[in-house]
Parts: C-alpha cells; structure tokens; sequence
C-alpha cells in the first residue's frame, strides 16, 4: 500500500495540473491599461499589396466616465496623424467609441482579457465616400502587453488586417512589434 502513494500522488498532481491551475489573463479595463502614456508598433497589410508599418504614441485621460485616448501616428514613410477616441463607459464591460473618422458609434464589449468592437470609416473625407468597416479584437495576455487585430472589410469582404500591440514602454513596444 505505502508504494501506491507516491504514484497517487503523482497523478492527482499530474489531474491538479491540468485541469486550471494555469495563470489567467487578467481582464481588460481600457480606462486601466490606457491611462497615462502608451507606446505601440503596428503593421496594416491590404490585398492588394500594400504593406505599411507605423508606430503610435497614446494618450489616456480617464475623468471617471470618459477615456479620452489621442493616438499620434508616424508612418515609416514619414507621414503623421492623430486620431482621437472617446470610450465612454456604459456598464462593468461595455463603453460606446466615438472617434473625429468613425461614422457614427462603436459599442466595446468586454469579455474577460478580451475586448471587441466594429466601426465604419470614411478613408477618403474629401472625395467621394470610401467606407470600410473595422472589426477590432483586443486581446490582453497578462505580461503587461495588449495585442490588437483588426480585420478591415468593403461590402462584407475582407480587404485588409491590421495588427498593433501596445506596450507601457517604448523599448517593450518594439520588442513585440508585429
């Protein structure tokens, strides 16, 4: 009897290990991880070939109800942009998204370390109307990172995906840049 034991013991802690002890992501609270100052790398790619990569300062105010978050775009060829967001909270995991491009607004749903969302954009304001409809996953993995994918769509078709992962730090954001 006392040699079963140790494979006894063995196996329930072989079952304990299995079955959850693993570390879970914590969940995502934009007004949480985006207070402060944010560093993030990006990479859009469209089906046509067009490749282009870019880095994004961020910066959150939260006032209790409303994340104000200015993101500061340079281009690798030198272009610039700023875009603003206004995530106002509406419940424990949800915030509607307005933003100065957005048409219209986008509900965030949280889910744990996850955050999704969908938005149409107008990319060509001064000509004649080019609407395309972003749908952002953000996905918080527990090492102080969060990892955004995008999937850019025209007329429900994928056209485009854009990949951004975000960091407290610059030299942590381009360490994970996609």
């Amino acid at each position: 009897m006392f040699r079963t034991i140790p494979f006894l013991a063995a196996g329930l802690s072989l079952l304990l290990g299995m079955t959850g002890a693993r570390a879970q992501a914590p969940d995502l609270r934009l007004e949480e991880f985006f207070k402060g100052r944010t560093y993030a790398y990006g990479w859009f790619g469209a089906i046509n070939g067009t490749s282009r990569r870019f880095k994004v300062v961020l910066d959150g105010r939260w006032n209790g109800e409303v994340l104000t978050l200015r993101e500061a775009f340079e281009y690798e060829d030198g272009e610039k942009d700023v875009k603003t967001w206004r995530f106002r909270k509406t419940g424990p995991a949800t915030y509607i998204g307005t933003r100065e491009d957005v048409i219209g607004e986008t509900v965030v749903t949280l889910d744990g370390p996850r955050a999704t969302f969908a938005y149409d954009v107008n990319l060509t304001p001064k000509a004649a109307p080019t609407i395309v409809r972003f749908s952002d996953t953000l996905f918080l993995p527990g090492d102080g990172t969060l990892r955004n994918t995008a999937w850019v769509s025209r007329w429900h078709l994928p056209v485009a995906r854009v990949n951004v992962n975000f960091a407290r730090t610059e030299e942590a954001a381009r360490a994970i840049r996609p």
